[in-house]
């Protein structure tokens, strides 16, 4: 039984014989772990093809038989042992890493199959375990689980060694292997629970932290870097090459796109993302699922120690669940930068070696990267849990590295969707609750923003033109989305801004009182839609609808009040630095008249009316040779500002709004993160499988999410965060 299977009579090429292989591996006949079969199936040259049908064939056989053959389970431990041997040989020829490349590629193809057409929520098909009775080596321990000696040995290798022209396309097959590995999160629902099957997951949880440091760092090193797979070696060997390319058992993978990987040349985007790497955009995906990966795990018992607050009691078994604490999240958190230590500064120790990166890089990188969504997902996660990184981004000089390209995202917020649009205005929050940097954006001049095309805006500065975005996506949003939240946000930053306003352009002066009239007319549109109600309805059928337009009117009177607010804040604390906040004030004053003894705003208007009651009686009374002029004006309003005292003006506590993400961010965020996953490299998976998130079946099962499912409604971004003033 443990001998190789003979080669069929007749043959004379290495193609039947590979196909002979690849036949008996999928086949019913069970072979032992310490079989020659497996050194042979392994070490199949790079240079053979199958038929995409042969291959479906291949998958559908290898699903019936592989609960009696654990060949599954076997060629995963074969794996394991191939990167064991690589990991000693680092540096060594290439049929050893020939042979770990092999051993993953095929556990990936098939292992990818299983997961895509289980039939079981316990992932039962996998058979990750070998038979009672099965004979073993000696030095194999029959008790380990097979996915945690796997995954500890994948990642391993990806942490430990380093990535060179030898080693790199083993590491993109490995990172490759992940994902498939990590794609049983696919089965699970938006809502993890304690029933959800993630057993590679699991494994990587498991691993000690000074491994999961290696990889945290590894990964992000790949993706800072961007290294390249060499052309001959993608020529050899990868599932990256067309259908037309030779590529070792390519036939049994990227010769039908839907039973593994599309090949990866497809993430070459006409956008100017800076220079794409299939490793970087891979090991992104790969740090991404990791660090938002939340387990929910069930006890019976009072939960007193758990990494959140969170647990929840099931009404009917009374059993209590919490997350546990995610390894690759803390090993993110606490990323310190190569060149500047703060913690070794100060002479405290961390609590163990941290993961060491060079910041300077990464803020690099991530400012060439914007325009990609996942990119802007990492800047979030960095700057939301790493304060060392929120606070190197915030002392760097050239902010516009990262703003610019994430304004310019913003202006084009119609080809965007809704959850990368929240993204960005979230970062942009975050940034603006420092004061420092709210002073820092207003003293860079940039010569031209030449995307912009509504207004020439010469000479204007980074704070003034974020301030001319942030009021531009208001009125987008509320033309278009219409979402509370995304409202909320902008308006948010705008108010942390307000107080560090400092001679902000006449432009984005004009904007922002437009924004109070463009606000106010909804407010009295939804005002006179309430009073019609109200005169015409009956006794019952109206109530719900006058009372969710009551609602409505109370959010748009929150957002006028905050608007009031922030021209509030720059007129009480930097009228004398804004001259042409002045004058659009003066120039649009009717605006202001309708709501003057409105109880929300009358004492916040009182202020403006004061403003401007100082400068109208200075005008009355000035003598002029011939009309008012802007020029003249201007320089009237600059000229009097140096007399300015603020007599008069209330002075309101400032408005300081604060990102806070809520305690489940796990039901949006791990969905999300695969929509990018399954939209960016290439990855299809068997849509009726998926419930994950919900799928737009096509006549295609298997089908690639070309964008994340879209949130009209706003409630998606309620998982996400609140803001607290």
């Amino acid at each position: 039984m443990g001998a190789v299977p003979s080669t069929p009579r007749h043959t004379s090429s290495t193609a039947e014989t590979a196909e002979y292989l690849i036949g008996t591996f999928v086949g019913e006949k069970s072979f032992p772990l310490a079989s020659d079969f497996w050194q042979k199936l392994l070490e199949l040259p790079p240079t053979l093809r199958w038929d995409p049908q042969r291959v479906q064939q291949a998958c559908e056989l290898f699903a019936l038989n592989h609960h009696r053959t654990r060949h599954l389970a076997k060629i995963l431990i074969h794996l394991s042992w191939c990167l064991q041997e690589a990991i000693r040989a680092s540096g060594a020829p290439s049929p050893i890493y020939l042979k770990a490349i092999n051993a993953v590629y095929i556990s990936s193809v098939f292992l990818k199959y299983i997961i895509g057409n289980t039939h079981s929520d316990t992932i039962e098909e996998l058979c990750l375990s070998l038979h009672e009775n099965e004979p073993v080596p000696k030095d194999f321990k029959t008790d380990q689980k097979i996915e945690n000696l796997v995954m500890h040995n994948v990642l391993t290798f990806l942490g430990s060694i380093d990535v060179s022209p030898t080693t790199s396309l083993l590491h993109q097959e490995l990172l490759n292997f992940m994902l498939v590995a990590m794609s049983t999160q696919l089965l699970s629902g938006p809502t993890p629970g304690p029933k959800d099957v993630n057993p590679f997951l699991d494994a990587a949880m498991s691993q000690e932290s000074l491994l999961v440091n290696l990889v945290v760092r590894r990964l992000l090193l790949n993706y800072i870097m961007r290294p390249r797979l060499p052309s001959n070696g993608t020529a050899a060997y990868s599932i990256f090459s067309e259908e037309s390319q030779p590529g070792v058992l390519q036939r049994v993978g990227s010769a039908a796109a839907n039973l593994v990987l599309l090949p990866f040349n497809y993430l070459v985007s006409s956008n100017s993302e800076g220079s794409r790497s299939q490793l970087a955009d891979c090991s992104l995906h790969v740090l991404l699922i990791l660090i938002h990966y939340h387990k929910c795990v069930a006890s019976d018992g009072s939960i007193t120690d758990r990494s959140d607050d969170s647990a929840t009691s099931d009404t009917v078994s009374k059993v209590n669940t919490y997350f546990t604490v995610n390894p690759y999240s803390k090993a993110l958190e606490n990323a310190r930068d190569i060149e500047f230590d703060r913690a070794d500064l100060e002479g405290n120790a961390q609590n163990g070696p941290a993961v060491r990166l060079p910041f300077a890089s990464l803020f690099d990188t991530l400012g060439m990267c914007l325009a990609d969504e996942t990119a802007v997902l990492l800047l979030y996660s960095l700057l939301q849990g790493n304060s060392d990184f929120l606070e190197y981004v915030l002392v760097r000089t050239d902010l516009d590295t990262l703003l610019m390209p994430i304004l310019e995202t913003l202006y084009s917020a119609s080809r965007m969707t809704s959850n990368q649009i929240y993204m960005l205005l979230i970062i942009l929050l975050i940034l603006s609750q420092d004061s420092s940097f709210n002073a820092s954006i207003h003293k860079m001049m940039l010569p031209g923003v030449p995307w912009y095309k509504e207004h020439l805006l010469h000479q204007t500065s980074l704070g003034s033109l974020m301030v001319i975005i942030l009021i531009r996506t208001v009125q987008y949003n509320l033309s278009k989305l219409r979402d509370v939240y995304l409202h909320t946000t902008c308006l948010a930053t705008l108010a942390n801004m307000a107080p560090h306003v400092h001679r902000l352009s006449a432009y984005a002066s004009q904007r922002l009182v437009s924004l109070f009239y463009m606000l106010s007319r909804k407010y009295n549109k939804l005002v006179e839609l309430r009073d019609d109600k109200l005169q015409t309805k009956t006794i019952s059928t109206a109530d719900g609808l006058v009372e969710d337009m009551s609602a409505e009117l109370q959010i748009y009177t929150d957002f006028l009040r905050i608007v009031l607010e922030i021209l509030n804040a720059i007129l009480t604390y930097a009228l004398p630095r804004n001259p042409e906040v002045v004058y659009a004030i003066m120039h649009r004053q009717e605006v202001f008249q309708p709501f003057r003894n409105h109880p929300r705003f009358a004492e916040l208007l009182e202020n403006i009316y004061n403003v401007l009651d100082f400068f109208n009686s200075r005008m009355d009374a000035q003598r002029m040779d011939g009309e008012w002029s802007v020029e003249k004006v201007l320089m009237f309003i600059i000229n009097n500002c140096r007399s300015w005292r603020g007599d008069g003006m209330k002075m309101f506590t400032q408005l300081h709004f604060s990102y806070e993400q809520e305690s489940h961010p796990e039901e949006f965020f791990i969905p999300y993160v695969w929509q990018l996953v399954l939209s960016r490299c290439g990855f299809s998976f068997n849509a009726d499988a998926i419930n994950l998130f919900h799928v737009d079946l096509h006549a295609n099962k298997q089908i690639y999410y070309e964008e994340p499912n879209m949130n009209q409604n706003g409630e998606s971004i309620e998982h996400r965060g609140q803001l607290e003033p």
